[in-house]
């Protein structure tokens, strides 16, 4: 279910099932680097202002599921006009800035992105921009990113599907919004 808070800032609420924090899995696979599996945590927020604020923590996975090492890191901000477009500013901790725009979809929560500028340190690998795409499916985050550089055309390169995170607050707040259920439990189904 998407709660849409009433601190929203109007122009977002098209933009409010994304809100939360989400923990899931995935996989990245690109030519020059290590396949592997990771394991992800996204946080999207507000502060009442016209943007989502957005963290991506990401890391490799070892066959058991445990954490081997940081993957990729990224931070930024998502604004929707009216029209439904969508654009984005990111930092990653590559070393690369990424503006990207793109477009929320009629009647389905789902977002098509494509890079419009990246900007690379010295330091960072090569990078010719992306695409990604987000959409929530059966209340789970899912996503799937594209990139290209100068060696590699544009391909899929990682993807995840991301659960949302409640907190024990958030259980308490859903516990005392049923109200009184039945002793036997089985009623409330009837």
């Amino acid at each position: 279910m998407i709660e849409i808070p009433s601190d929203l800032h109007p122009d977002l609420v098209p933009l409010a099932f994304l809100l939360g924090n989400w923990a899931g899995a995935g996989v990245s696979d690109f030519p020059g680097a290590e396949k592997c599996n990771f394991g992800q945590e996204v946080s999207f927020s507000h502060d009442g202002r016209d943007f989502l604020e957005y963290v991506s923590h990401s890391w490799v996975l070892d066959a058991e599921g445990n954490k081997v090492k940081p993957l990729e890191t990224e931070s930024g901000y998502w604004r929707i006009d009216k029209d439904r477009k969508v654009e984005v500013v990111m930092v990653r901790d590559q070393g690369v800035i990424e503006i990207w725009y793109g477009e929320l979809a009629h009647q389905k929560p789902q977002i098509d992105l494509v890079t419009d500028a990246v900007a690379r340190t010295a330091a960072s690998g090569p990078y010719n921009g992306g695409k990604r795409l987000y959409g929530y499916v059966n209340s789970d985050l899912m996503w799937v990113g594209e990139k290209a550089t100068p060696e590699v055309e544009l391909r899929p390169y990682m993807s995840a599907h991301l659960k949302k995170v409640v907190t024990p607050e958030e259980v308490e707040a859903m516990a005392k919004s049923l109200g009184d259920l039945p002793d036997d439990g089985i009623a409330f189904f009837k």
